[in-house]
């Protein structure tokens, strides 16, 4: 991610940027990426227009 853009994540309330995973990293191995949390199973999804769903 260029230098520009993250200091514009930063200035626009991200409080950390150690936090920040880049959608190009979770997404590597495919369009779905599957999430445990407190027992429950997500998908999150990657669309064909870039846009992310999250479904349990």
């Amino acid at each position: 991610m260029p230098q520009k853009e993250i200091r514009n994540l930063h200035q626009s309330g991200l409080p950390d940027l150690s936090s920040l995973i880049d959608s190009d990293t979770l997404f590597k191995n495919g369009d779905v990426v599957f999430i445990l949390h407190k027992g429950e199973q997500y998908s999150l999804r990657r669309t064909r227009n870039g846009k992310l769903i999250l479904n349990k």
